[in-house]
């Protein structure tokens, strides 16, 4: 996957726009606080249809103005695709070739991107919700029915939360294995699927950090669950795990067990690494897994993702820079920092400088 041309309009700190990326590397340069991020962050936007920064799409939205587009002339393995968003106060319109798409799932694979920034070092060191929002967005670009599933689980999650609020007890009883049916349909896809991707993503992690650390270190990442079966006896299992768990949900008022509470065992040397890793560590284990995804975007849709650094160069010392190039020499990737020069050695690559939201020459 490539993406050829970029419009950004009233986007961030951008009033108009355009970039033309190479098939290689694309260096976006400058000082910080000029608009190399939100450029970033706009491709990003066009792959999964959200933004890794924000929670609420308005903000995208440059300051006086009334709305905000953006536009990306990409090619796939299938031909040319053009993705162009239109963000507004209180809604949006997303088309692909032309089309008006009427949920997020139908976005989903026309361009994949893998985005890495200082900030996934929350992956490692934070709670659980980062490993999970970390495999919904990288099993979403490629699966649609995950990305379906998810959005039914969470709705159904919320009213099942907001259903053990409720004081009348014997309501909440004679209720809860209705929408308990529903939950497990639906959790059973997440798992079985997060599974799978688990299963691709450790070896490859393991890998890639034993490379960036010249086989200094061991990373293992497993799941912290294991789910065994099929969709239909996972979904039995997670039902009777809800059935046993009735008591403490109803005195605790939300729903303790289920897939939106699972977690990713990452450990470093065979210590836990968010207890025990140093914050170099950190980041080597953060930068093998998002390398590590890269992998499996190439094995599910046949064809590289693009890969986009935010600041990354920054923060890894000579060695790590230059092992992190040679990793990436086949993919288009675009990468922001503030010079050029101190991060690419020579290698080959389009320099694009950013000034207060414009292109300077």
């Amino acid at each position: 996957m490539k993406i050829k041309k970029l419009f950004l309009q009233n986007f961030r700190n951008y009033e108009q726009e355009s970039f033309d990326f190479s098939d290689g590397f694309n260096v976006l340069f400058g000082k910080n606080g000029q608009g190399k991020t939100n450029c970033a962050e706009a491709v990003f936007y066009l792959c999964t249809g959200a933004s890794l920064r924000i929670r609420h799409d308005k903000q995208l939205i440059r300051i006086g103005a009334d709305s905000a587009r953006i536009v990306a002339e990409a090619e796939n393995r299938y031909g040319r695709v053009t993705i162009e968003a239109d963000i507004y106060e209180n809604k949006r319109e997303i088309r692909v070739n032309g089309s008006k798409i009427r949920k997020n799932a139908d976005l989903m694979g026309h361009i994949n991107s893998v985005f890495f920034s200082p900030g996934e070092l929350r992956l490692i060191q934070d709670g659980p919700d980062e490993r999970r929002r970390f495999m919904n967005l990288s099993i979403s670009q490629t699966s649609p029915a995950y990305y379906t599933a998810l959005l039914r689980y969470n709705k159904i999650l919320d009213q099942r939360n907001t259903l053990l609020k409720n004081r009348d007890v014997e309501l909440v009883l004679d209720t809860l294995p209705v929408w308990d049916e529903q939950l497990c349909q639906y959790a059973a896809v997440i798992v079985k699927k997060r599974l799978e991707f688990v299963e691709k993503l450790a070896p490859f992690a393991k890998e890639y950090h034993a490379f960036l650390t010249d086989g200094k270190e061991e990373l293992v990442i497993k799941p912290d669950r294991i789910y065994e079966g099929d969709e239909g006896t996972i979904a039995q299992k997670l039902k009777v795990r809800l059935e046993n768990n009735y008591e403490k949900d109803l005195r605790l008022g939300f729903t303790t067990v289920g897939p939106h509470r699972d977690d990713l065992n990452v450990t470093i040397g065979g210590m836990e690494a968010k207890s025990y890793a140093s914050q170099g560590q950190m980041r080597t284990a953060a930068l093998a897994l998002k390398l590590s995804e890269v992998q499996i975007f190439k094995a599910l849709s046949g064809e590289y993702p693009i890969l986009v650094l935010d600041d990354v160069m920054s923060e890894l010392d000579l060695p790590r820079r230059k092992k992190l190039l040679k990793c990436i020499a086949d993919l288009q990737t675009i990468l922001t920092c503030t010079h050029a020069e101190r991060v690419l050695y020579g290698s080959e690559c389009k320099k694009i400088r950013i000034e207060n939201g414009k292109i300077k020459g």
